[in-house]
């Protein structure tokens, strides 16, 4: 544990603030929506890490009315002492230096999320204001600070303390712990405000993350049903062990989570594990309480000491012969739902995104580890062991018929077998990052597609009809299905832990289907697809929806196109009287004049790009849509009662 000695001077100063309002994409990634709440966790990573590190145990995050955001905190309290270089307090350090503070040493914080971020003074950067409240050995300071236009450079200046940090209490009996309160800057982010289901579900999967910390969310800017302010408070006693169980909560489990936790002395190590009935694996990771999607090291570690010990438990217990080889990691893991969180110093994360971990260190620490808190529990639960074993023999078997099947794609389904590519038309153009490759709902859209398309970067591949749910298939059958084998050819990346997204044959991938519930069900199912068995299709953004028009209003040579009701009142008034009124049905009835115009053509269409942002969220929603709990998908049907808009929620999508 770090220790509780915690001044101005053990704030380290990397650089200065100058950049980061010339360039904020630079330290955020975007000034869009994902941008804004970047800026946000930054704020709310301090008071994690404050938490983690045993110093707090309560963060509390508001919403309030203006946009504004406020995140409170009861550990230590920002230094208010004077920096030894810098000499100015501790918190105005804090808020105007970039990469400034406690964390680049493991004197104050034994890990940190926050280590790899870009820190509170980005967040100082690109608000109007920000105030900081700091309650630390019985007395209150406060600071403020604003950003402004400078009429003699006519630029903004911005991240400038109002004063320096005053003492307003000299005697309080408040709780210790910092409040920061700021307004993100409408010239940075365009008007975007927070939104409440993405802040939600980040905080409920930070108090999965830590376990026993209470994490309150309130959003002054609305009322539930009832009529009261949107609140919810979590604090999950059971940690990761209550995280499975709420991924799995619409699945057929074959034990309780398999729980472990311990350290080597310098990376700790957390997971919890639960088989299900069902075919697909699914592991979520976290570093210091990021989410690791692209995995790392420490997924490597983790995978590598579950395949060993339950190898070496089958063979003690003579579930496997001595003639028979050993079973595949891919066996054990089939249906089984894992959450893995580590945390350790010196962290090296794979780029800037922070989505895979680097650090050699952590595979070795997670592999040992696992082994053996896995070891242990096999001891105390041979039968819960024998059963998974079981389980994964049957998937062994699984595997090697769908080797077969996988073979046979290999050898008949190529981009050039035109017989069993079915009815693909694919582009010329070897360009890969120009080509688009439309997936289009029947044969009479496929047919006006393939007339109104760019045969040189738009390939078309007509579906004739609805394709497998994957969610309750095993990958044989998928392998089997005509219109998945089509799917795969023509994108020739493989599947699966074979997925090479290097060799993409196209760039853009685009569900073309009707703007109906059975358009909304085939969307569903091929996202379904991309999700279990292409998932960095998602993840590096190469996955569209087509957004075709509902309705064309016309008169003589003057045409508009509604592409929702609510667009349909401007269409006619632009219109005029006298208009006639074509409500689409499907995208059959267009022909490829007007297919092009509304839906193909890059200089006049709208695609929805289709991400994972939060992927366990996603996974447990995707159960509930396309799993067997048939109680749970009606419950959620009846309570978001638009099913062509929600079907697609599984994802987080944005134009």
């Amino acid at each position: 544990m770090a220790q509780e000695r915690y001044n101005a001077g053990d704030i380290q100063v990397l650089e200065g603030l100058d950049a980061v309002r010339l360039r904020p994409g630079m330290y955020i990634g975007t000034t869009g929506i994902k941008g804004l709440h970047h800026i946000l966790w930054e704020i709310v990573d301090n008071a994690v890490d404050e938490a983690a590190n045993g110093f707090a145990n309560r963060i509390e995050i508001t919403v309030n009315s203006d946009n504004s955001a406020t995140v409170s905190d009861n550990g230590r309290g920002i230094p208010v002492d004077i920096h030894p270089q810098l000499r100015v307090s501790g918190v105005e350090v804090v808020y105007t230096q970039l990469h400034a503070g406690g964390k680049f040493n493991n004197k104050n914080y034994s890990f940190s999320g926050g280590l790899h971020g870009v820190g509170a003074s980005v967040t100082n950067a690109l608000s109007k204001w920000l105030n900081v409240t700091v309650v630390r050995g019985g007395k209150k300071y406060e600071m403020s600070f604003h950003s402004y236009h400078d009429k003699a450079t006519g630029k903004v200046k911005s991240g400038v303390p109002v004063d320096h940090l005053k003492c307003v209490a000299e005697k309080c009996k408040e709780r210790t712990g910092t409040t920061v309160t700021f307004l993100p800057d409408d010239e940075v982010f365009g008007g975007s405000v927070f939104n409440y289901e993405i802040i939600n579900k980040r905080v409920k999967e930070l108090a999965f993350l830590n376990k026993g910390i209470t994490f309150v969310l309130t959003d002054m800017r609305g009322t539930d049903e009832e009529g009261n302010v949107l609140h919810e408070e979590y604090n999950y006693s059971g940690g990761l062990s209550d995280f499975v169980k709420y991924l799995n909560e619409n699945k057929t489990a074959m034990n309780k989570p398999i729980y472990y936790k311990g350290d080597n002395g310098s990376v700790f190590v957390e997971f919890a594990i639960q088989m299900t009935n069902g075919y697909t694996e699914n592991m979520f990771s976290y570093v210091n309480n990021i989410p690791t999607p692209e995995g790392g090291t420490h997924e490597t570690g983790f995978k590598s000491a579950i395949t060993k010990v339950f190898n070496d438990f089958a063979r003690e217990r003579k579930l496997l012969k001595d003639k028979e080889p050993n079973l595949l990691g891919e066996d054990f893991r089939e249906g089984m739902t894992a959450v893995l969180s580590i945390k350790m110093t010196n962290v090296q994360f794979e780029g800037q995104t922070k989505t895979k971990l680097g650090n050699v260190e952590a595979k070795t620490a997670v592999e040992s580890l696992t082994q053996q808190g896995l070891t242990e529990f096999l001891k105390k639960n041979i039968g819960v062991g024998e059963d998974l074993v079981g389980k994964a023999i049957a998937a062994a078997r699984v595997r090697e018929a769908a080797r077969k099947a996988k073979e046979i794609t290999r050898q008949k389904n190529t981009i050039s077998n035109a017989n069993l590519i079915g009815k693909l038309s694919s582009c010329t153009s070897k360009e890969y990052d120009k080509n688009e490759l439309f997936i289009v709902e029947g044969d009479s859209a496929g047919g006006s597609a393939k007339q109104a398309r760019s045969r040189k970067y738009q390939g078309i591949l007509p579906l004739r009809g609805k394709p497998l749910n994957v969610e309750k298939k095993r990958i044989d059958q998928v392998l089997s299905n005509e219109e998945f084998r089509s799917i795969i050819s023509a994108l020739d990346t493989g599947i699966g832990e074979e997925f090479d997204i290097s060799s993409l044959k196209y760039d853009k991938v685009i569900i073309l289907s009707d703007a109906d519930q059975d358009g909304a069900h085939i969307r569903c199912i091929l996202l379904t697809f991309f999700y279990r068995y292409m998932k960095e299709l998602l993840v590096e953004g190469h996955v569209y929806i087509g957004m075709p028009p509902l309705y064309k209003v016309w008169k003589k040579d003057k045409i508009a196109y509604a592409y929702d009701d609510a667009q349909l009142p401007d269409c006619i008034n632009e219109i005029g009287k006298g208009y006639s009124l074509q409500r689409y049905k499907g995208l059959g009835e267009m022909n490829p004049e007007q297919l092009w115009e509304t839906t193909m053509n890059p200089a006049t269409r709208t695609l929805m790009r289709v991400t994972v942002e939060d992927a366990a969220e996603a996974e447990r929603l995707l159960t509930t849509l396309m799993g067997d709990a048939v109680d749970a998908r009606k419950a959620y049907i009846i309570t978001n009662a638009d099913f062509n808009k929600d079907a697609d929620k599984v994802f987080n999508e944005y134009v």
